[in-house]
């Protein structure tokens, strides 16, 4: 097959490396054409691109493809889209984010290409957006999903947010987790004493983790709140947020106003290649995030072995399993997080035990070449049509 995948920025995310992970089962196993279209910009978080210049993956690289909304260089934007896409005359186009993922489609309908798909990796409409704002956004949404084949959803979740929103009916849509490495992850323990005594932590600490930028909507004032009622009963508990972003400075000031900088580390932006070894000194894994289709740090962290404390929030309660893998807590909820953090740091046994039911349950699920597979027999049904 010849298959274009489009998508608003190359940034380190969970987004991000699904695609590239996805541009390279095709051409590696299946011997696809690939051609990867997506904007210039980076960020905070770090990018991709290089990773995806070095493995081989052929690359558009379209300067007027933003994340902001700006109309003029939008036109520009679908335009320049619309010219690459003609000239390598693909089978299959796969959009992904909001703003690709509306250009890539309108661009791909327009062309008359054979199977256009896109994948939900989470909805661009919220409930902590402005009202109006969010209405424009469903209509954007709307407007694209008429002009493609298939949705992809990275978790049941977010099948039910759109198809309630009135995006497009149920039957467009099919569920494919969002695929990763997992190897790393199973081997995430190996370095476990090494990293601990480098991020100053002792034998006898029981580290909470939390992976996700240092951004709005992420939910890291609320494991704060958690963390001195937490540590009064368990004073062995430390905290490790692993990330960066623009409230690194507002959250080490709330953190230094409960008298708590003692028990938080902070790693700052780390590469992709860290995060195992970084989530094999943790003991629980806290996602607290308002909104996030599925979260890659619980399967992550699931696979690697370590039990989970999350909101319920999007795709998490697919993989945070109540009494089984974890905790599901009320969104922006704090004592019901002290008590679920209170009973994994006090109890070992209960830990191990969520851990590896999660590492056995997932591991498989989660592949990047399980993924791959069920987007390629997704594309063939299309083309088949």
């Amino acid at each position: 097959m010849r298959v274009a995948h489009v998508i608003t920025r190359m940034i380190i995310g969970g987004a991000q490396e699904n695609t590239l992970y996805t541009c390279l089962d095709l051409m590696r196993i299946y011997g696809d054409e690939v051609l990867l279209v997506t904007g210039p910009q980076t960020g905070p978080e770090g990018s991709l691109l290089e990773r995806a210049k070095g493995e081989g993956v052929p690359l558009a690289i379209l300067p007027p493809l933003r994340r902001e909304i700006r109309p003029a260089a939008d036109v520009a934007a679908y335009r320049a889209i619309k010219r690459t896409l003609r000239e390598f005359r693909p089978d299959v186009v796969h959009t992904h984010s909001a703003k690709g993922g509306v250009l890539g489609r309108a661009a791909a309908h327009a062309l008359g290409v054979r199977a256009i798909i896109h994948t939900v990796h989470g909805a661009p409409f919220h409930p902590y957006q402005d009202r109006g704002v969010r209405a424009v956004y469903r209509a954007c949404e709307r407007f694209a999903a008429k002009r493609c084949h298939a949705i992809v959803s990275v978790a049941d979740a977010m099948t039910d947010l759109m198809v309630n929103a009135g995006v497009a009916p149920r039957g467009k849509f099919t569920t494919i987790y969002s695929g990763m490495e997992v190897e790393p992850f199973l081997a995430a323990d190996e370095q476990r004493d090494a990293v601990r005594q480098e991020l100053g932590f002792a034998a006898e600490h029981v580290v909470v983790g939390k992976i996700a930028r240092l951004f709005h909507l992420k939910g890291h004032e609320y494991l704060i709140r958690a963390a001195r009622p937490v540590i009064e009963r368990h004073p062995q508990v430390r905290f490790l947020l692993v990330g960066d972003g623009i409230l690194r400075t507002q959250l080490e000031r709330q953190i230094a106003e409960e008298g708590l900088s003692e028990h938080f580390r902070f790693t700052g932006l780390v590469p992709p290649a860290q995060i195992p070894p970084l989530i094999g000194t943790m003991d629980i894994v806290v996602h607290a995030s308002l909104r996030e289709g599925l979260a890659r740090a619980l399967p992550q962290a699931l696979i690697a072995g370590k039990p989970v404390v999350s909101y319920d929030i999007d795709g998490a309660r697919e993989v945070a399993i109540p009494e089984e893998t974890g905790f599901l807590l009320p969104p922006q909820s704090v004592a019901p997080m002290v008590e679920a953090l209170c009973q994994l740091a006090g109890d070992a046994d209960l830990r191990r035990r969520m851990g590896g039911e999660g590492r056995r349950r997932f591991t498989d699920v989660f592949r990047h070449e399980t993924m791959t597979r069920r987007l390629r027999e997704l594309y063939q049904q299309v083309l088949s049509r």
